[in-house]
């Protein structure tokens, strides 16, 4: 027999070892490397305590294990101090205390009695007996055994034989606590090759048991008549297996597998989904997950319909130590009968269909990083057909990018812009080539104040032969400081260069055929900003802030710079956010200039609570007629429209916030937004109840083709409802309302119950839509999605349109 472990013996009471103490040292050690094999992963194999394979008639008659016998999870096991270095597995020192420990020499057996604790690394073992024969190598431990391994597996026992080898063995009347609260019982247990456990008359659960009636039944659990867990394959397999949810039997399989809980990921098929559509007819998902390795995995997915060819989706991902990539794509096939039935408006015969949706990311050194983003589509009625990521427009890219901590940042990139639908002139389409920026920010004061410049590239091309680079800097500089009678002063600089070289401006939509050629401009604005902030103590009600402000912006005039095109600067909305803005355009294809003053007026009242209630109002005036500005954006006229922002919120349960833009002359209803949300916390037996209301109200914007501007309010409630037991029940709903057409816009809805085992949810999403080609609502508008989970096995989905 080989050699034994070191041992290092320990009493647990009682103070010096006796002489006949003294005399077992030598065998003790071996008994302890013994009782450790099986915390070392020793494998179990043929034995006779249990009976792994009983008759039909033997499972009648042997009661089933229960998990509500598990004991309480023990005590962490003590730890040994080192002073040196210690050889792993089985060549670490052992070290057990036990209340008594003897030895007959005529028969060659050590036996250790009375609250027997022995450790070895990480690995720890309790039981009430431990005998050991040295003749025969067979070791028993008896009584309460508990085995904590080193991946956190609890394993409780009342009776474990190990034969000679340590290799081989059986347990009896098996209880075992697994990661992510899962719990398995069984009658008995043996393990073989070093790796695979087999039980008998299994049980398996993740759910805790009812504190008040322990002898009720989990709300599920899954018996078995065998079990395999194999710690190689990362999976427990189960043989003649029911799904039992609240003791009630509702689903029987001759083969059941999952992934071993102590296992974040596992290859394998997951569970399937099924449902039904009008587009597909009823369908069939079985997803198979592939764990290709610690780093990368692959999901593939069929699916499997009535009305239509199957598709096969496709998503891999990896992991790299300075980079990571996602490709996710399918691949379908829609015949002339399904163009048709889809109202895809462009498709009249056979065509092979799909999409990938990609992306890659990689650190380059301390300071760059580059990355791509791939996004193509068939169409959008594809991507509607099997649920993927439905978009307007897909975008596609390659980039690089560097930062230097807070001070700089640079970027540079090439861009492909793919629309969806029948209606979009790919011919219009721009593609980017290419974009770059850079900006730059110094912490450090330059003349008393705080610099930033930055720098730009942009290049366009067209299919149909309009083309542009462009070349931008600017430089903003400003510095604040404070007057004697405590008004803040800020002065602010700011100096714009812009080159554009354009060529086949006359073929845009928006025709532009002055802004052919070369052209050079740039921009000063220098602005003044003046603001008093007068606050009052309000005693037990806070404090009141009252805060006029003044800014004056001047340069010269820059006119409706028609000689260059506009590209960037179409998109504007003018409101309290931008008011005091030196220049109020979005992109650098429009400078503003000449001189304007900006005035507000700003009041808060601010509680001993943490509550507020505050607004500000304001406006501009421009010292010339120049139509800088397009009509409906508020700065059109010489005095531009009112901006004004309210917040209310003297409580932390109610917050209201909203924005609006009026007439300068007639004071009409020009924009609006709003936003209300009341979180009422706990209600009785309801948490978390909250309310939501809001308010859109945008204008047509007559430079953006199609823009119908918006009219719409929204609505929405959420809440939960905690059991007794501990699971949460959660609803949520929302809707939008298009006032300008009278109709919904779109229904949001989901509900269910979730605990430390179980979920059951469903969500349902109805879109009103419409396709622009038929003016018809989209078939695929309503969705409906079923989920049910049992933790540690998987989710059942069910999913209808």
């Amino acid at each position: 027999m080989a050699a034994p472990p070191p041992f290092q013996p320990r009493l647990a009471r009682g103070g010096l070892p006796t002489h006949r103490d003294r005399s077992r040292h030598s065998l003790l050690s071996g008994a302890a490397g013994i009782a450790l094999a099986i915390a070392s992963g020793a494998a179990f194999a043929q034995g006779s305590v249990v009976n792994l394979a009983p008759s039909a008639e033997g499972l009648a008659s042997v009661p089933g294990p229960t998990l509500r016998d598990l004991p309480a999870l023990p005590p962490a096991a003590p730890s040994t101090p080192r002073t040196e270095a210690q050889p792993s597995g089985g060549d670490q020192p052992v070290t057990f205390t036990a209340e008594e420990v003897e030895y007959d020499r005529e028969r060659g057996i050590v036996t250790a009695r009375g609250n027997v604790e022995a450790w070895q690394g990480e690995r720890f073992l309790r039981a009430q007996e431990f005998i050991y024969a040295r003749e025969t190598g067979v070791a028993i431990l008896r009584g309460q055994v508990q085995i904590i391994e080193a991946d956190g597996t609890v394993l409780y026992a009342e009776e474990v034989e190990l034969t000679e080898g340590f290799r081989d063995g059986v347990l009896r009347e098996v209880r075992a606590r697994l990661a992510q609260n899962a719990r398995m019982a069984a009658n008995g247990a043996r393990r073989s090759g070093g790796t695979v456990t087999d039980l008998a008359r299994v049980v398996y659960s993740s759910c805790n048991l009812c504190a008040e009636d322990p002898q009720r039944p989990p709300l599920w659990q899954m018996r078995a008549r065998l079990a395999t867990q194999d710690r190689e394959a990362q999976r427990i397999s189960y043989r003649d297996a029911t799904i039992q949810i609240g003791g009630v039997p509702v689903l029987y399989t001759p083969f059941f597998s999952h992934p071993d809980p102590q296992t974040p990921r596992a290859s394998g098929f997951l569970f399937p989904t099924l449902g039904y559509t009008r587009f597909l007819g009823a369908f069939t998902e079985v997803p198979y997950f592939w764990a290709i390795d610690d780093t990368q995995d692959l999901l593939v997915t069929p699916i499997i319909a009535q009305k239509v060819l199957p598709n096969l989706g496709l998503e891999y991902r990896r992991r790299f130590n300075n980079g990571e990539l996602q490709v996710q794509g399918s691949i379908g096939y829609f015949d002339g009968n399904d163009a048709e039935r889809l109202s895809a408006g462009v498709r009249t015969s056979s065509e092979l269909s799909g999409h990938i949706f990609a992306r890659g990311r990689v650190a380059l050194n301390e300071n760059w990083r580059a990355g791509f983003n791939l996004n193509r589509a068939s169409s959008e009625q594809y991507l509607r057909t099997y649920r993927f990521d439905i978009r307007r427009f897909l975008v596609s890219d390659v980039y690089a990018e560097g930062f230097w901590g807070t001070e700089a940042y640079a970027r540079v990139d090439l861009r492909a812009y793919q629309g969806l639908r029948s209606t979009d002139n790919l011919s219009q389409t721009p593609y980017v080539t290419p974009n770059a920026f850079y900006e730059w920010a110094p912490g450090r004061k330059i003349l008393g104040g705080y610099l930033t410049v930055d720098s730009g590239l942009l290049g366009l091309t067209r299919p149909v032969g309009a083309w542009s680079q462009r070349v931008t800097a600017r430089a903003r500089w400003e510095r604040p400081f404070h007057d004697a009678a405590g008004g803040i002063w800020t002065v602010r600089a700011q100096g714009d260069l812009r080159g554009v070289v354009a060529r086949g401006q006359e073929k845009l939509t928006v025709s532009q055929p002055a802004a052919n050629g070369e052209h050079v401009a740039g921009n000063f604005r220098l602005a003044v900003d003046w603001r008093m902030p007068l606050v009052r103590d309000a005693g037990a009600w806070g404090s009141q802030l009252i805060e006029p402000r003044i800014q004056v912006v001047t340069g010269p005039s820059t006119g409706r710079q028609t000689m260059f095109p506009n590209e960037d600067a179409v998109d504007f909305e003018f409101n309290d956010a931008n008011l005091f803005q030196l220049d109020r355009f979005a992109g650098r294809d429009r400078f503003e200039g000449g001189t304007r003053v900006d005035a507000a007026l700003r009041g808060a009242w601010r509680f001993p609570n943490g509550g507020r209630v505050e607004g500000v109002v304001g406006r501009s005036y421009r010292m010339s007629d120049e139509a800088i500005f397009p009509r409906n954006t508020g700065l059109e006229r010489r005095w531009s429209d009112y901006v004004a922002r309210v917040g209310v919120s003297p409580v932390s349960w109610l917050d209201l916030t909203g924005r609006t833009r009026l007439d300068s002359e007639s004071g009409q209803h020009r924009q609006s937004e709003a936003v209300a949300r009341l979180s009422l916390g706990r209600v009785g037996p309801v948490e978390g109840l909250s309310f939501t209301a809001g308010y859109l109200y945008a204008p047509a914007l007559p430079f953006l083709s199609g823009d119908q501007g918006r009219n719409e309010v929204s609505f929405g409630v959420g809440g939960q409802v905690r059991s007794a037991a501990g699971g949460v029940w959660r609803l949520n709903a929302s809707v939008r309302y298009d006032v300008r057409r009278q109709e919904p816009v779109a229904v949001i809805a989901s509900g269910g119950y979730e605990d430390e085992c179980f979920i059951v949810e469903g969500r349902l999403l109805r879109r009103f839509a419409s396709d622009p080609i038929t003016n018809r609502e989209y078939l695929g508008n309503t969705v409906f999605l079923v989920r049910v989970g049992f933790k540690t096995v998987g989710d059942y989905f069910l999913r209808a349109i």
